[in-house]
């Protein structure tokens, strides 16, 4: 079994605006039966000269011929479609639709242990790392959806190389730097292979591919989970791994945005810098404008790093800082589910917030979700939400929601 060089949960200038994809809007058009009822009777009026006022209303016009002609009837409105995420999300209580802005670790040596934390907190997300495999046997992840009152996204860093999760049950993956080596037809295909091998463990979510830009030593923070120093070669095995999962069924999600491919350290350990904003957008930017243009945004995610950026952050790292998201939803034109790095084990945001002040601080900053990898009671977290009100909260269900492709936004 490989054991991973990082702690779990490291899931780890602008350019001009692009609109958001236009999204298709379900219509449901329904005539009642009075209604049709009430039109053949007028036209049968109109059509034979029956006796005035049957069949006609009160606001009934006269023609130029002297006959009366009924009134036009009143436009129906379609009630609401039950399969948009609108629908679903005002279905649900405030203190649930909170929950689904979580993902949390869970224990994988304990199956009951994760069945329980999504029965009792409804959580939108589970996180699972570290080495043991119990829960990704014996349909262990089909008891914990059966337990979730909406649809559990269940998630894993599942790279390659040095951060990878099943490669105990189901082989090892070449590390990025070395996928590289490979065509991307290739890439493409071995990534459908093992995003069918995830989800027939139950996982529905790969925290991949890194879309870093990095010359860093191969045992670096980022080093050879990067795919190349280039960031036309990192765009384009990006886009062949996103697409062979997606085949797959398994949901993807690009990070860390903006950039940690030139980082001065590890976000594992502490604070860390990277380039200012002009120098990220000159190279590790350039994979998000090119992915996040022509891929589909509601079947894609995109990660924020614990990263101090000039030009873009202040006193916060980059996953707590509102500018990072505004950069992202204008200058990116992203409308899918983002959400942030561990908040929960990774000393650039533990060393100073609890897991419940990082996950307020990520969700009023901007994030849909926020993820702490860190086995720890969730309705801290919960209670510290519901106490902020925090704005927003129904818009970013319903992406979350599409992102599990329970519903089509409306």
């Amino acid at each position: 079994m490989r054991i991973e060089s990082f702690p779990p949960g490291d899931t780890a200038a602008p350019t001009p605006e692009r609109p958001a994809p236009r999204r298709r809007r379900r219509m449901v058009s329904v005539l009642t039966g009075g209604l049709v009822v009430g039109a053949l009777l007028a036209g049968i009026g109109v059509a034979s000269g029956a006796v005035p006022g049957v069949g006609l209303s009160a606001n009934s016009a006269t023609a130029p011929d002297g006959r009366q002609a009924a009134a036009p009837a009143e436009p129906v409105v379609p009630p609401p479609d039950p399969n948009t995420c609108t629908a679903l999300v005002t279905a649900m209580s405030p203190r649930d639709r909170l929950a689904q802005r979580l993902m949390v670790g869970v224990d994988p040596a304990n199956p009951a242990g994760a069945v329980a934390v999504v029965r009792d907190t409804h959580v939108g997300g589970i996180f699972i790392g570290g080495n043991p495999t119990a829960l990704l046997q014996n349909d262990a992840l089909a008891a914990v959806q059966a337990a979730a009152s909406t649809k559990v996204a269940v998630a894993v860093d599942d790279e390659g190389g040095r951060v990878q999760r099943i490669d105990a049950l189901d082989g090892d993956l070449p590390s990025a730097r070395q996928m590289a080596q490979r065509t991307p037809e290739q890439v493409r295909a071995l990534a459908e292979k093992r995003g069918r091998q995830l989800l027939a463990r139950g996982v529905t979510w790969n925290l991949a591919p890194d879309v870093d830009v990095s010359d860093q030593p191969r045992n670096a923070v980022i080093g050879d989970r990067s795919f190349s120093d280039d960031p036309a070669v990192v765009t384009e095995y990006a886009r062949a791994w996103e697409e062979g999962q997606r085949a797959a069924g398994v949901y993807g999600v690009l990070k860390h945005f903006p950039g940690h491919g030139h980082s001065s350290g590890d976000s594992h350990q502490g604070r860390v810098s990277v380039p200012s904003l002009d120098q990220l957008g000159q190279a590790d930017l350039e994979p998000y404008a090119d992915l996040l243009a022509t891929l589909d945004q509601e079947k894609l995610g995109v990660m924020v790093g614990h990263l101090d950026v000039p030009g873009l952050t202040d006193d916060l790292p980059s996953s707590l800082t509102p500018a990072t998201y505004q950069l992202l939803r204008g200058e990116y034109g992203f409308d899918g589910m983002v959400m942030t790095d561990d908040l929960g084990a990774m000393k650039a945001i533990s060393a100073s917030f609890t897991p419940a002040e990082a996950s307020l601080a990520a969700l009023r900053a901007g994030a849909d979700v926020a993820l702490t990898s860190n086995i720890a009671p969730v309705a801290p977290i919960l209670d510290t939400l519901e106490r902020a009100r925090l704005p927003g909260t129904d818009v970013a269900v319903e992406r979350i929601l599409a992102a599990k492709g329970l519903c089509t936004r409306g």
